[in-house]
């Protein structure tokens, strides 16, 4: 009984000592290497049959006043359900119709501002053929992808994209693989042309991308910066000491003061680093001298309404703790602290060089949005 039961919840596939191919590691790298040269071979074809088919599709994408629904059974569904995402975060308004729920009530989602991207390898599946005369009355255009010009797809289609005439992967040449990566690289290719003949730029991939480590690096500076009544801001005039007593905040502070001048526009900083060096130099006397003389002159700043990658690029090239933020005239509005930016990404940012232990650069220039103030060759603490 109980090995009867045994066998019953065994898989028909599974494999015993007896029945194991006897295949060496090595064959088996060789062949999941194949597999993926396989795979590549296919998309240099694919690569290579693009026309003015494709074209006229992504003109149809770029004029479409409604959605774009991808449909697709099984496999080629999955990638669908991939392309639909892609296509609404890059600018085209997109959601995912699968064809047995289609018949079901789902084609009330179709409307006929609405193009229908099709994906079907073989064009003639019947959950797919069954709902084309209902897109036809019903969307603005279709569009399919398929390997048979003459199928039932092809024939119904406004556009076909055909895919050219590839085995699969597999040993048996059946499971879909070759195929598979092909709609999924002509997908990608359609919307990210659309997008950028729509001029979608970084900062709207950024509105459609608000969580996650992504969108902290596409969000703006006074999204992330300390508000400047958090900030200690001091006239450049009054002496050391006079600063110090007159900025002291309560809880955790900024390691940097903010300097202006007579017109409140940021003229220099003094950091803990510029303190602590009054100190080993033995320069006590300074502390009652003008804070003009031994702030730190040359710095940077970035504007408001910068990137918030471009903070995160200075912070971790030029190894600062604080980076001010100033408005057009040169007034500061905020600060950045390394800690807060810690905070908030974690490990899971990395320095546009790759390696987080490579030292800046000497020709390294910042972003555009990045303002360098260097009335002195003092560095900034």
């Amino acid at each position: 009984m109980a090995e009867r039961a045994r066998r019953a919840t065994k898989s028909p596939f599974t494999l015993t000592e007896d029945s194991r191919p006897l295949i060496g590691r090595a064959e088996q790298l060789e062949i999941a290497r194949n597999i993926v040269l396989d795979e590549a071979k296919a998309l240099n074809q694919v690569a290579e049959s693009l026309d003015d088919s494709f074209l006229n599709a992504v003109d149809r994408i770029v004029q479409l006043q409604g959605s774009l629904i991808l449909s697709g059974m099984g496999k080629a569904g999955f990638i669908g359900r991939k392309l639909a995402a892609t296509f609404a975060s890059t600018g085209t308004p997109s959601h995912f119709l699968h064809p047995a729920e289609a018949i079901h009530g789902d084609l009330g989602k179709v409307t006929h501002h609405d193009l229908v991207l099709m994906l079907s390898h073989s064009g003639a599946t019947p959950e797919v053929t069954r709902i084309l005369p209902s897109l036809q009355q019903q969307c603005s255009g279709l569009i399919a992808i398929t390997a048979d010009p003459m199928s039932p797809l092809a024939r119904a289609a406004d556009l076909t994209i055909l895919l050219p005439r590839m085995r699969e992967a597999c040993s048996h040449g059946l499971a879909p693989s070759t195929s598979t990566t092909s709609m999924l690289a002509i997908g990608d290719a359609l919307a990210l042309l659309a997008s950028q003949l729509r001029g979608f730029t970084a900062e709207d991939f950024g509105r459609f991308h608000p969580g996650g480590a992504l969108g902290r690096k596409l969000s703006r500076v006074e999204e992330v910066m300390r508000p400047l009544d958090q900030c200690r801001v001091a006239s450049a005039k009054h002496t050391v000491r006079e600063v110090l007593i007159r900025v002291a905040k309560t809880g955790r502070r900024i390691g940097a003061i903010m300097l202006v001048d007579e017109e409140d526009c940021l003229c220099g900083i003094f950091t803990d680093s510029d303190l602590a060096r009054l100190m080993e130099q033995r320069s006590e006397s300074e502390l009652d001298g003008p804070i003009e003389q031994v702030m730190t002159r040359r710095f940077h700043a970035i504007q408001f309404g910068a990137r918030f990658e471009d903070a995160l690029f200075v912070l971790a090239n030029k190894k600062f703790s604080e980076l001010p933020v100033i408005d057009d005239h040169n007034r500061p509005v905020g600060m950045i602290d390394i800690t807060d930016v810690l905070s908030m990404v974690g490990p899971q940012y990395q320095p546009h060089s790759g390696n987080s232990n490579e030292p800046a650069k000497p020709n390294w220039a910042p972003p555009p949005s990045i303002r360098l103030f260097q009335e002195s060759t003092e560095g900034n603490g």
